[in-house]
């Protein structure tokens, strides 16, 4: 694939930290300094102007996601689009939730504040792969078998990312789905993991809600988010929180009468960033939109054998997936702390990649190069022998 010049990797630095924080793409940092700019010489005025940016961003997600622009929100964090989920989700006293007990945080609580209202989470535990018991220091991932075997008459929620954080392991969505269907239960989906790497197409997949934050793989600016939800779900939801901008009277401020927006809209209940909007916006426009997400990830894949070619697997322990469950995270388990190596690689070799428990983290992103991945690898060799 060829690639904008805005996306070209000229910086110093081998950047395989897409799962933590990725640099701002530069077509968003242009976009940034554009809207500030218009900022300070039109004030007040910025919003007749450049006022339409939400909606430009709801369509260009929703273009992304094969869904409607109805059902995309602009939010900070995926912590804010679980959390108002939770806390609106019309829970009865010995419903459950099913999520799995090495979730993210951002996809642990909001589900655990729920067990004040005497509703009950299940938590799913390790499991096993490849009829190996995997120990808990070496891949964390859940059985679909012990999913089902927990789903009760009481299930209402299933709550559990794309892809792990720690070991990389990806849920095959689509069977999720299909399950979550057949039983009249909402999925909701953490993809901070996976958006901007991987397919996601929540309506052919069944999933009831879909929260990302904007600046891992979609390489758009610190304290973004985006969240999709279904029709159905948004109709089974209350309303927590409230603000000038979830009414349909916009600016007729002294009208309280409450008419509330019952799309996406609902969640954008306050002023929000326009800004960070605005360079999220340039990363679908230019990049997300411009190119296939299914060629984004086979070229993340390819670029992951090539790595896989290089690394010394005595060293370094890849834990490696059957194809359904493989994603944009490549975990290997190493002799020495992950963390030293992380910070060793980043001090002395340019090399920026992350540890997370017991693993070390690789997040390729497309537009890296195979002569970098391949000196990234070489890097890790030498620190590995230390």
């Amino acid at each position: 694939m060829k690639f904008p010049k805005k996306l070209s990797d000229k910086s110093k630095i081998i950047y395989l930290n897409h799962c933590g924080v990725s640099p701002l793409y530069q077509g968003a940092v242009d976009a940034g300094h554009f809207f500030a700019k218009k900022h300070h010489a039109l004030g007040i005025n910025i919003f007749s102007k450049y006022g339409q940016i939400l909606d430009l961003l709801h369509k260009a997600v929703a273009s992304f996601l094969s869904t409607k622009d109805s059902n995309i929100s602009f939010i900070r964090n995926t912590a804010e689009g679980l959390s108002m989920i939770a806390e609106s989700f019309p829970f009865k006293k010995g419903d459950e939730i099913i999520s799995y007990e090495h979730e993210y945080p951002s996809n642990h609580y909001p589900w655990l504040l729920q067990t004040r209202k005497g509703v009950k989470l299940i938590l799913l535990k390790n499991s096993v792969l490849n009829k190996k018991k995997i120990s808990e220091n070496i891949a964390h991932l859940w059985s679909l078998e012990d999913l089902e075997r927990a789903i009760t008459k009481k299930t209402r929620i299933i709550a559990l990312s794309h892809v792990q954080f720690t070991s990389g392991f990806s849920a095959n969505l689509k069977r999720l789905g299909n399950i979550c269907k057949n039983r009249n239960i909402f999925l909701i989906v953490d993809a901070a993991q996976s958006m901007g790497a991987m397919p996601l197409y929540p309506e052919k997949w069944n999933i009831s809600a879909i929260t990302s934050s904007g600046w891992k793989w979609l390489m758009g600016p610190i304290g973004s988010g985006l969240l999709y939800t279904s029709p159905n779900l948004r109709d089974n939801l209350s309303f927590t929180m409230a603000g000038a901008d979830l009414m349909k009277q916009g600016e007729n401020y002294l009208d309280h009468k409450w008419q509330p927006y019952k799309d996406g809209r609902r969640f954008e209940y306050s002023t929000p960033s326009y800004e960070l909007a605005y360079q999220l916006l340039a990363c679908f426009n230019d990049i997300f939109n411009k190119y296939s997400i299914e060629k984004i990830y086979k070229q993340i894949v390819n670029l992951q054998h090539i790595f896989l070619k290089e690394i010394d697997v005595k060293l370094f322990y890849p834990i490696e997936f059957p194809p359904e469950h493989s994603s944009c995270i490549l975990s290997m388990i190493s002799n020495r702390n992950p963390i030293h190596i992380a910070h060793d690689a980043l001090e002395s070799n340019n090399l920026c990649i992350s540890a997370r428990e017991n693993y070390v983290r690789i997040g390729i992103h497309f537009y890296n190069t195979p002569e970098k991945v391949k000196k990234a690898a070489k890097i890790l060799n030498r620190l590995g022998a230390k």
